[in-house]
């Protein structure tokens, strides 16, 4: 917990691993409602090309339907249980349970995705987060993240526990893309077809 007791970033990982059946249950049984943007996103991507989804969860339904459509995923997910369940329902997946705040594969990627996980960080650790995007880019890579639309912190609740979420403006996230080598290509604020989410689709320059 951070200071006075309010939740914090920091609460988010072992929040996921406690949770990790339930999360699981609700995504893999609910409704893929972001298939059109996911579809936008693989849609820049050469056929096979690979997939780091960084916050894979337990793989459904984004990472498992990117494994459907021949791409080649990396999974990563800072609750071990969750990579556990990954491993196990898709060995033709890479799964691998880190922090994606100290990423550092060495390697680059043809697509990246943090899909309801990058908001979970605090915004200093989002600042850094995008030039770890631009260092797993490969030239023309395409970048999809969910985030807020202005600069504050919210706390929401799953399974009955709070859970932190924090957001920085939208001039801000634009310069650090740019100052990463990404062009944006399409910013969509609490899209009322994908569950009211805030997503912005980027690419690599080169």
């Amino acid at each position: 917990m951070g200071k006075g007791g309010r939740p914090s970033a920091a609460d988010v990982p072992d929040l996921y691993q406690r949770n990790a059946a339930a999360w699981d249950a609700a995504r893999a049984g609910g409704d893929f409602f972001e298939r059109p943007v996911i579809d936008r996103f693989a849609a820049g991507l050469p056929p096979g090309g690979s997939v780091l989804d960084i916050g894979c969860g337990s793989g459904a339904p984004v990472a498992a339907y990117l494994i459907e459509r021949g791409f080649a995923v990396t999974g990563v997910d800072a609750a071990p249980a969750l990579a556990a369940l990954c491993a196990q329902r898709y060995p033709a997946g890479e799964w691998i349970a880190a922090d994606m705040r100290t990423l550092d594969l060495g390697r680059r990627f043809d697509g990246l995705i943090a899909w309801n996980s990058f908001f979970h960080l605090s915004q200093d650790a989002q600042r850094d987060m995008i030039g770890r995007f631009g260092a797993h880019a490969a030239p023309g890579a395409m970048l999809l993240f969910t985030c807020g639309h202005g600069l504050g912190e919210a706390i929401g609740t799953f399974n009955g526990e709070a859970l932190y979420h924090a957001s920085l403006e939208r001039a801000e996230y634009d310069e650090l893309l740019a100052a990463a080598g990404f062009e944006t290509v399409a910013l969509v604020e609490a899209d009322p077809e994908c569950g009211e989410a805030t997503w912005r689709l980027a690419r690599m320059r080169g």
